[in-house]
């Protein structure tokens, strides 16, 4: 009997555990909202609009096949406009393609990297770009680098669709800032970032085959700006 009795309490104390934790997901408290995260300043940003000419490479093994790149007019009907981009939509009208002629079906991949790696402030979050991937099986990857120059590869998806779209990755946390992506350390510096190097395709086997066209526009990211702007103005940059 007794132990039954103490089943049941154990019962009702987990039920009541239960019913305070919904009540509050469903009734929160504003007093207590963001005391479990860490001060952030999010923002969306635009990383590169590909309206340079010469400003991306593009490269793939000379016995797989040939390839080259341009820019052309044009641009996704469904993107939205940045804020701070607002009344400035005629400096973006182009787009970079990229067009490769396979010899034959094997294991390839198609490389576009930029003469110059782009620099993002902050921390950043995730990244984003449009894609035109002629609905092929393709696999495609961002290429980056962290805040001690290593390299590594972040998968965006599979290049399987029609017309365009906005592919998005989430860029892993360093879980203790020594191992991982890290973008940033208290003991190196005061300037945290990340570099984004290029772009990876791995092609499909079976359709890597005859010729292949990719369109890409309007590379973003949305990084976390908490520290660069609550700095005060009177403080020293770590950076001599």
């Amino acid at each position: 009997m007794k132990k039954i009795l103490i089943s049941a309490a154990a019962l009702l104390f987990a039920a009541g555990m239960v019913f305070a934790q919904s009540k509050s997901l469903a009734e929160p408290n504003s007093e207590d909202m963001g005391t479990g995260s860490a001060a952030s300043a999010l923002r969306e940003v635009s990383v590169e609009k590909f309206e340079r000419d010469g400003a991306w490479n593009v490269h793939i093994s000379p016995d797989a096949g040939v390839i080259s790149a341009r820019l052309f007019e044009g641009s996704p009907a469904a993107k939205e406009v940045l804020e701070e981009d607002e009344g400035n939509e005629d400096l973006d009208t182009h787009v970079l393609g990229v067009k490769v002629q396979f010899f034959r079906r094997g294991v390839n991949s198609i490389y576009i990297t930029a003469v110059r790696p782009l620099p993002i402030e902050g921390t950043t979050k995730t990244i984003s770009m449009w894609v035109a991937g002629r609905n092929a099986n393709h696999d495609m990857y961002v290429l980056v680098q962290d805040y001690f120059g290593h390299n590594y590869e972040l998968y965006l998806g599979n290049l399987g669709f029609s017309g365009w779209k906005q592919m998005t990755l989430a860029v892993p946390p360093s879980p203790d800032g020594e191992h991982g992506i890290v973008q940033s350390s208290p003991y190196y510096g005061d300037k945290p970032g990340l570099r984004v190097v290029g772009f990876r395709i791995d092609c499909n086997p079976m359709l890597a085959r005859g010729t292949y066209y990719i369109y890409l526009d309007d590379l973003r990211a949305v990084t976390d700006l908490f520290e660069l702007q609550n700095r005060d103005e009177d403080d020293m940059p770590d950076n001599w």
